[in-house]
């Protein structure tokens, strides 16, 4: 593996994710996302990403990578809409070419409701993004109805 490929904690992220990566889902346009649950501690010889949003009810620990906190409390649905809109948008442009991870508490609720927004912008039909997410992210993501019909309403 080459230079960037070997990155680990603390070091920067410039690169795309290796498809086989815990938690990393590769969407049709083959851009790779990592979804992750905060509450498992981050193996020291993962890699890191170079982005990541946080979707949380509160505030996020500091992290030695660029991140941004998008309100969003457990099992509910983000606080701004708009501004849940603009971020995964940012989030799909950047995972164009660099590593960028999306992640709640647990890694499925807000985490993969996140990642099937995200497939419905790169191309996924929203009535078929949940079951996109549960194949190739987790067979549970996105937990409640109200998730699955944000889903469904976002494309």
């Amino acid at each position: 593996m080459g230079e960037q490929g070997d990155m680990r904690m603390g070091e920067r992220a410039d690169c795309r994710w290796d498809e086989g990566d815990a938690g990393v889902l590769r969407l049709p346009s083959g851009r790779l996302i990592r979804g992750r649950g905060l509450r498992r501690p981050l193996d020291p010889t993962a890699p890191v990403p170079s982005y990541a949003v946080y979707l949380l009810g509160s505030q996020p620990p500091e992290v030695p990578w660029e991140f941004r906190w998008l309100p969003w409390p457990d099992f509910r649905l983000p606080k701004d809409r708009v501004e849940a809109r603009a971020v995964l948008g940012e989030v799909w442009e950047r995972a164009a070419g660099e590593r960028v991870e999306v992640a709640c508490e647990g890694g499925r609720g807000r985490t993969g409701t996140a990642l099937a927004c995200l497939a419905v912008l790169d191309g996924v039909p929203a009535g078929e993004a949940v079951a996109f997410v549960r194949a190739g992210y987790d067979r549970r993501a996105v937990e409640t109805p109200w998730q699955r019909r944000y889903v469904r309403g976002f494309g």
